[in-house]
């Protein structure tokens, strides 16, 4: 990590769901000395900035960026405009809190990359389920090599279709928008950080799209990795769930086998059921979404940044912020994901997505120039 900084200047670029939920944390939070916000609606950014009391509000996220009281700041803009203000904050030296994934496009991926790592600028990625304590117990248990070396691992992942529908149809740039880059990294991720040290060397997959390819994206997609040491990575996601389906939930099952024992992880969420006659509210909100049907069942604390109470949100999301504030303040270590880390996630939900449609094994590490190629 780079040198620590004794007070935050903070600048937020995006103001929607999530920017909303890290400023308030980043207005309690005693280290946060100047708050700015960005939005490029006028009308979100300032209803934020009056409700968390900040500083400062612009819809030019070079101007807040280029103020003087800024030393870090959070990218939380929608998935594809990443790449702009990421790029200017390095240029200037900021810590850095990135929203996953690091980029939709891999050129631009790179070149965040390359930047980040060329200026040795402390970034992080937001790969929120790592600070949820079941994750952070198995992986310090499989650190401790309590179950030997791990050859075999199962992911499985079961999302409601609300969320690729918001996602992309609020964006005509729909590309990479697919349920492994949007959705499935976060699978991904949480496997490769538990498998820390094992180097995919190639993957094989196949996905369907009879819900969602009006929209220009898949359905589901399952993959197959090999490990460099031989060790194989079953990774599956679908995110067409009917949209009755609890709206909040990411649901996982992770299989762990090593050489002297097993780690069986069921994260579903089906252990805490709300089914009422009132209808029940999206579960996913972004701007302008309104869900198609009413729902009438939900899994508690299955909502992924956390839970409510007193209007305060209590969970990863939470952890994750405060841990990062702390992170380039006192330069405690931290469970963040890397900008490498965000780099190679976004190559390999990439290739999944090129080998499903190329109907063929394609070989790791990959050129990011070959998806330019197809």
């Amino acid at each position: 990590m780079t040198d620590n900084i004794e007070k935050i200047g903070l600048a937020i670029v995006g103001c929607g769901t999530i920017g909303r939920i890290r400023a308030k944390f980043a207005r309690q939070f005693p280290g946060v000395e100047w708050l700015g916000l960005c939005d490029e609606q006028e009308s979100v950014g300032k209803q934020l900035a009056e409700d968390t009391n900040a500083d400062f509000f612009t819809t030019s996220f070079e101007e807040l960026v280029d103020r003087p009281e800024v030393n870090a700041v959070m990218v939380l803009t929608d998935e594809n405009r990443h790449t702009e203000p990421t790029l200017m904050a390095v240029d200037r030296g900021h810590k850095l809190f990135i929203e996953k994934p690091l980029a939709t496009d891999p050129r631009e991926s790179v070149q965040i990359f390359n930047a980040i790592t060329e200026a040795d600028v402390d970034a992080c990625v937001a790969y929120t389920q790592r600070f949820r304590r079941r994750f952070l117990t198995i992986k310090e248990r499989l650190t401790a090599g309590q179950i030997g070396d791990v050859h075999s691992v199962i992911t499985r992942a079961l999302m409601n279709r609300m969320v690729p529908i918001a996602t992309i149809e609020k964006t005509t740039e729909r590309k990479n928008l697919t349920p492994m880059v949007v959705s499935g990294t976060h699978s991904l991720d949480m496997s490769m950080w538990l498998m820390e040290g094992k180097v995919p060397t190639s993957v094989y997959a196949r996905s369907t799209d009879k819900v969602l390819g009006h929209l220009g994206t898949k359905d589901s997609t399952f993959g197959l990795f090999t490990m460099e040491d031989g060790t194989i990575f079953s990774m599956n996601i679908s995110w067409a769930l009917p949209v009755v389906w609890p709206g909040a939930v990411y649901g996982i099952e992770i299989g762990i086998v090593g050489t002297k024992g097993v780690i069986d992880v069921e994260d579903t969420h089906r252990d805490l059921v709300l089914a009422t006659e009132e209808p029940l509210p999206a579960g996913y909100r972004t701007r302008g979404f309104e869900p198609p049907m009413e729902r009438h069942v939900d899994f508690l604390t299955s909502y992924p940044p956390g839970d409510i109470w007193n209007d305060q949100l209590w969970g990863p999301m939470k952890e994750e912020t405060i841990s990062w504030f702390t992170r380039i303040m006192l330069g405690i270590d931290s469970p963040h994901a890397s900008a490498a880390d965000g780099h190679r996630n976004l190559l390999l939900t990439m290739a999944m997505d090129r080998s499903a449609r190329l109907g063929k094994e394609i070989s790791l590490p990959i050129d990011p120039e070959a998806f330019y190629d197809d």
